[in-house]
C-alpha cells in the first residue's frame, strides 16, 4: 500500500511540476505578493510634502524650517506668502502637512517664552494625518529642547520610553509575518481546492475512485505534494523577509519551521473541505477568495488591532488560523520566544487542523460513498 501511495503522490508531483500556470501561482506570487506589501504596507512615512507659511522670516524660524526637513520625512515643496497660498496647495493634493510660524516668532520665544505654530493636515486621510502631526509635534518640542533657552521648572520627572522588540519600530517587523501567514493561507488552501474541483469537474475523480486506490489513499494522495511544495515556499518567503526587509528570527527556527507545517495542514484541510463543497474550479476559487482573504486580513490583526474591534468581531476574530499563526511568528521571530509562549496557540491550530480534515473527510465519503 505504501508502494502505490507514494507511486501516487510521485504522479500528481509530476502533474504540478508540469503545470506552469500552478508553479508561477505557487512561486511567483507569495515572492511578488511579499515584496508588493512589504514594500507598500506600512505605518512610517519618507518625504511627505509639506508647505510652509513663515511669517515671521526671522534666524530662529529658519533654523525650524531647517530642522524639520533634516530628518527626511518631511520635504518642503512650497512656501506660499499666505494662508490663501496654502489654501491652494491642499486643494491641488500638492501637500499633506501645512505649518505656519506666526509674525514675530524669535521674540516671543526668547522674551516671553511663549511661542506658537500651527500645523495643518489633509484629514481625507485621517490615519496618514494623525501620523504627521504626531510626528512634527515632537520634532517641534525637540527643536524646543535643543535651544536650551527654555524655561524649566524646578522640579521635573524624567520619562525613558524604550521600544522592545521593534527599538526602531520599522514597520516591516508587524506587517511581515501578517503577510506570510495569508500568502500561505490563500495560496495554500485555494490550489488545494482548485486541483480537487479540477478531478471533479473534468470527471477523473470518478475514474480514480473506480480504481483499487481507496478514497483515503486519493485525498492523502492530493494533498501530499502540495504540503511539500507549500513549506518550499514558506522558506522561501521566510528568507525574503530576512535577506530583503531583515526582518530577525530570534527564537528556534525549527520550532517555527515545525509550526509553519502545522498552520500548512490547516490551511490544506481548509482547502480540501471546500474542494468537496465545491462542484467546479470557479465556484472553489471564488469560495476560497471570499472565505479566506477577506476574514484573514481583517480579523487576523494583520492590519487593525483585534483589541479595537467591536466585541463580537473579537469572538469572531478566534475563529481565523492566521490570527494564531501571526502569534506564534511574532512571539519566535521578534521576540525569541520558546515553546512555552506559543503552545496555547499551537494547540488550537492542531484543534483546527483535525476537526478540518475530519469534516472534509465526512463530506468527500458522503460525496463519493
Amino acid at each position: 500500500m505504501l508502494k502505490i501511495f507514494l507511486a501516487f503522490v510521485r504522479k500528481e508531483t509530476f502533474h504540478i511540476l508540469r503545470d506552469t500556470r500552478t508553479l508561477v501561482i505557487l512561486f511567483g506570487m507569495p515572492i511578488a505578493l511579499v515584496l508588493i506589501f512589504g514594500y507598500t504596507i506600512s505605518n512610517e512615512f519618507k518625504g511627505a510634502s509639506i508647505a510652509i507659511v513663515d511669517e515671521a522670516r526671522d534666524a530662529l524660524s529658519a533654523e525650524l524650517i531647517a530642522h524639520l526637513t533634516a530628518s527626511g520625512h518631511f520635504e518642503l515643496v512650497a512656501q506660499p506668502p499666505d494662508m490663501a497660498g496654502m489654501e491652494k496647495a491642499f486643494q491641488t493634493g500638492e501637500v499633506k502637512l501645512g505649518i505656519v510660524i506666526p509674525a514675530g516668532f524669535e521674540q516671543s520665544f526668547f522674551r516671553e517664552k511663549r511661542a506658537a505654530v500651527q500645523l495643518l493636515a489633509d484629514a481625507t486621510e485621517p490615519n496618514y494625518a494623525t501620523t504627521l502631526t504626531n510626528y512634527a509635534t515632537q520634532m517641534i518640542t525637540a527643536f524646543q529642547q535643543e535651544q536650551g533657552r527654555v524655561e524649566v521648572l524646578p522640579y521635573q520627572v524624567g520619562v525613558h520610553i524604550q521600544m522592545l522588540y521593534n527599538p526602531t519600530l520599522v514597520g516591516a517587523y508587524n506587517f511581515i509575518p501578517g503577510v506570510v501567514a495569508l500568502i500561505l493561507m490563500l495560496i495554500c488552501a485555494m490550489m488545494t481546492s482548485l486541483t480537487i474541483a479540477r478531478e471533479k469537474e473534468t470527471g477523473t475523480m470518478d475514474l480514480l475512485l473506480v480504481s483499487p486506490l481507496s478514497p483515503m489513499v486519493i485525498l492523502l494522495g492530493k494533498v501530499t505534494p502540495y504540503v511539500v511544495l507549500s513549506f518550499v515556499n514558506a522558506v522561501i518567503v521566510f528568507l525574503l523577509g530576512y535577506l530583503v526587509f531583515d526582518v530577525p528570527v530570534r527564537g528556534s527556527i525549527v520550532l517555527l519551521l515545525v509550526l509553519c507545517l502545522l498552520y500548512l495542514m490547516v490551511a490544506l484541510g481548509l482547502g480540501v473541505l471546500i474542494s468537496t463543497l465545491a462542484a467546479t474550479q470557479q465556484t472553489a476559487m471564488m469560495t476560497s477568495l471570499f472565505t479566506l482573504l477577506m476574514p484573514t486580513m481583517i480579523l487576523s490583526g494583520f492590519i487593525f488591532p483585534i483589541a479595537s474591534m467591536p466585541t463580537a468581531l473579537q469572538y469572531a476574530a478566534h475563529i481565523i488560523p492566521a490570527k494564531y499563526f501571526i502569534e506564534i511568528e511574532k512571539n519566535i521571530m521578534l521576540k525569541g520566544a520558546g515553546w512555552e509562549a506559543v503552545q496555547f496557540s499551537s494547540l488550537v491550530l492542531v484543534a483546527m487542523m483535525l476537526f478540518l480534515f475530519a469534516a472534509a473527510w465526512r463530506n468527500f465519503k458522503v460525496v463519493y460513498d
